[in-house]
């Protein structure tokens, strides 16, 4: 038995076998063959095998996520039936006796190279197809299983160097139990993700990957931060136990699901979640949400080959508002960058993408995409409680701006006869530490403040929150993180504004004591967080968190904060 140790990504406890998403060993040699009708007959065979594969995906897609996301797959089987592909590889095949991944690989690359150098953008994002579709055939031909996580149909425990937001969207919860990773921390997009799935995740293990084969008995252990690789009988009776235990308590939280949170001195705070999709909502509503403090609209782009239309916005937006009937949903605009990219938009490469063009940045410049979301929000504006939120503001400029291009798509969906909500909320998520210090300023001109932890943290502390040698700097109790909390609180009360938290640390055991005594309003999670944190804040009393937080805005270290909030709350 082997144990792996990393970071509690997500809560909870699971045993299943180990899947591992690990790309294949691709590589070949060039081969001279003699019988060249055999070797044609192998390239149909791995063309048939791949067609069947496609197929099966597109169709489990159309039901899992939608007609949209199944197009991919549509244009991959429209690549494999393409004449001008197949008949030039058979033709190699024969004419220069080649074995067919040669003749694969090289016209293949032939084509990608020309279709990479069309002027034409649709023709461009062909090559990526072509890409593809050479990769599956070739695994075929190779007789490697290409790894697909939307095609899992047996209970698994994922296995990765590291997921990415559209591979982790895709995992099924009926079949992926949890997962491990190598790398990532508590705020990686697959551990949030993980959290919004409900279901256990241990990242950060550094060997995951070169330790699990595929078939292994794993136990991920979310609540320590343990992985045990075919652990002894023993083990996973004794696990099965502790899970009986962790599922007990989340009954016992589960009464509170439609209790108002309030202190034990009767201060009431709003629990929200955050979400990606609207397949999210039933999260929320099952586990008590108040609302939805953070719509992360990213999801609606990525995993696609083109940006979503107009429609197809509203509609998601619409479901969102409907869903919770009349409860506040907090959208964010387009927050593209940093670890979140889009293909399509075929943005350049920068050296510190999370300090770049990103976010309200690159929605300011590309103000057709912008636009587009603006309209389909202000569409859906009729349908629920709708609060517009634009994310890593630096400047009361681009605030200004952001909102005047709002004004602007308003102005022309009344002219053109549509409806719109005069009861729209605007305002800022605060990630960056300039607008947290000229919070008094922002505070007379947004209607509302959600302060982004995951990001603010970094910036404050000049330490990149996905880079483990670092990760001792993601102090979320910091005095200097909690000064700027306090900093911005206070600004938006004094305006007689509201303030929420989005990050991680909103629904952070030690921290929700801290933020209740600095009187934030709004605590936004992940929806399997809510009800732990209802039962926290009903066992706590306002006045004394009041306290607390006056006296470690004066103390020196983390180390010392996380004491004093022990202590405090024995």
């Amino acid at each position: 038995m082997t144990f792996l140790h990393g970071i509690a990504a997500s809560n909870g406890i699971a045993i299943a076998k180990a899947y591992r998403l690990v790309e294949p060993d691709l590589s070949f040699e060039q081969k001279q063959v003699d019988d060249t009708s055999a070797e044609v007959d192998r390239f149909r065979q791995a063309m048939s095998k791949s067609k069947a594969e496609l197929e099966a995906i597109r169709e489990r897609a159309k039901v899992d996520l939608g007609a949209d996301k199944a197009a991919i797959f549509e244009a991959h089987l429209l690549v494999l039936s393409d004449p001008e592909l197949n008949a030039p590889i058979e033709e190699k095949i024969q004419s220069d006796k080649v074995n067919a991944e040669s003749a694969l690989k090289e016209t293949a690359d032939m084509f990608i190279m020309m279709f990479e150098q069309m002027e034409n953008e649709y023709m461009r994002e062909r090559a990526a197809d072509i890409r593809d579709v050479t990769k599956r055939i070739l695994a075929h031909l190779l007789g490697v299983q290409l790894v697909n996580p939307s095609m899992i149909a047996e209970e698994v425990i994922i296995v990765a160097e590291d997921l990415t937001p559209s591979d982790t969207a895709q995992l099924n919860r009926q079949f992926v139990l949890g997962f491990t990773t190598n790398i990532g921390g508590r705020t990686s997009h697959s551990a949030i993700m993980a959290r919004s799935l409900e279901i256990p995740a241990v990242v950060g293990t550094k060997t995951a990957t070169e330790e699990i084969n595929n078939g292994d008995l794993v136990i991920v252990d979310g609540l320590k931060g343990e992985v045990h690789i075919n652990p002894t009988p023993e083990l996973v009776e004794q696990y099965r136990k502790v899970n009986e235990g962790y599922e007990a308590q989340k009954a016992e939280w589960a009464k509170l699901v439609n209790e108002p949170t309030v202190s034990s001195d009767n201060h009431h705070v709003e629990l929200v979640a955050n979400i990606g999709t609207p397949k999210d909502l039933k999260g929320v509503i099952e586990n008590g949400g108040e609302g939805v403090g953070l719509y992360r609209t990213e999801f609606l782009y990525m995993g696609r080959e083109q940006l979503p239309t107009e429609d197809e916005q509203f509609e998601s937006y619409k479901a969102v508002l409907e869903g919770l009937t009349g409860k506040p949903v907090v959208v964010r605009t387009l927050d593209i960058g940093g670890d979140k990219e889009l293909p399509y938009l075929d943005l350049p490469k920068e050296m510190n993408p999370f300090l770049g063009f990103r976010a309200i940045r690159l929605c300011l410049e590309e103000q057709e995409i912008f636009r587009t979301q603006l309209r389909a929000l202000l569409r859906a504006s009729i349908y629920g409680n709708l609060k517009i939120m634009f994310p890593m503001i630096a400047t009361l400029d681009e605030f200004r701006a952001a909102k005047a291009l709002l004004e602007e798509e308003k102005q022309k969906l009344l002219a053109e006869g549509q409806k719109v909500s005069d009861e729209i909320e605007l305002g800022i998520m605060v990630e960056i530490p300039s607008t947290a210090i000229l919070a008094d300023q922002f505070a007379k001109e947004v209607d509302f403040f959600s302060i982004g932890t995951n990001d603010l943290i970094q910036y404050t502390m000049a330490a990149d929150r996905m880079n483990q040698r670092v990760s001792y700097l993601y102090q979320p109790y910091s005095p200097s993180i909690l000064r700027l909390v306090k900093m911005v609180i206070d600004a938006s009360h004094a305006e007689g504004k509201w303030t929420g938290m989005c990050g991680e640390m909103a629904g952070d055991e030690t921290a929700i004591p801290l933020l209740l005594g600095l009187g934030l309003d709004e605590f936004s999670m992940s929806a399997t967080s809510i009800l732990k944190a209802r039962s926290q804040i009903r066992n706590l009393k306002k006045s004394d968190m009041e306290k607390l937080a006056q006296e470690v805005l004066n103390m020196q270290t983390t180390a010392q904060v996380i004491e004093a909030v022990n202590a405090a709350t024995k």
